[in-house]
């Protein structure tokens, strides 16, 4: 179906052409089928807030297309990017399964379609399908490694070339083009990607001057190409 944004609307888990290897992608025919009766889907404009960080968890989102960011504030204003979510990724897990609040701000970053499931409904789910409640474990782990490693990034990591040097590298290993991951689009703005390695929007525009200077990184329009990725790979890990 499709919907406003260009976007085709995926509304049957079922017959989903999504099929890759996701927390809900590829499941049983008896849990997909569940699956499809428990969420709702809705698209959602660009800069739409999901959740707020500190709100009591009503449900999770799953992500079917767009990206989403996942931030925290602090109490003088100072914010976080965390984390860019694309299709596939599941947010306000964490919080749902510990029934505490969400930790993060999950905004549109463009827009794009989501479905939701309740809380009630998706334990319910989880306890009657042990395969679904595995996955969960799985990525609640590789959610504390993830944020294990934003922690070491941001508090041990002292240059701000090292931390951007680090951001580009990952974004190439989260290509959606593996056969390119050296040119990569970017829709974040100079302040959005300083608030991901906690420094300033100056700084970052500072940073772009020179590694472009340095022949470490091109940038076309709203693409990023790097230039030399060894060199990024010495200075990420310096």
């Amino acid at each position: 179906m499709r919907a406003p944004y260009g976007l085709n609307i995926l509304d049957n888990c079922l017959i989903c052409p999504i099929r890759e290897e996701h927390l809900f992608c590829n499941l049983s025919l008896p849990a997909l089928q569940k699956l499809n009766e428990i969420k709702s889907t809705a698209i959602y404009p660009k800069s739409t807030v999901l959740f707020i960080e500190g709100q009591l968890p009503r449900g999770v989102f799953l992500l079917c297309a767009g990206k989403a960011k996942l931030s925290a504030s602090s109490r003088d204003g100072k914010t976080v990017i965390l984390k860019i979510s694309g299709p596939g990724d599941v947010l306000g897990l964490n919080a749902v399964i510990s029934n505490r609040p969400y930790e993060v701000t999950a905004e549109m970053l463009e827009p794009g379609q989501a479905n939701f499931i309740a809380r009630d409904a998706l334990l319910q789910f989880l306890r009657e399908h042990g395969e679904v409640a595995l996955r969960v474990v799985e990525q609640l782990s590789r959610n504390y490694y993830s944020a294990y490693e934003e922690i070491r990034t941001l508090a041990l990591t002292s240059s701000p070339s090292e931390k951007f040097a680090k951001l580009l590298l990952a974004w190439s290993a989260e290509a959606v083009h593996p056969a390119d991951p050296l040119h990569m689009k970017n829709t974040l703005t100079h302040e959005e990607i300083a608030e991901m390695i906690g420094t300033t929007r100056e700084t970052v525009s500072r940073l772009f001057s020179e590694f472009k200077k340095n022949q470490l990184l091109q940038v076309k329009g709203s693409t990023l190409i790097i230039r030399n990725k060894t060199a990024l790979e010495k200075m990420a890990h310096s």
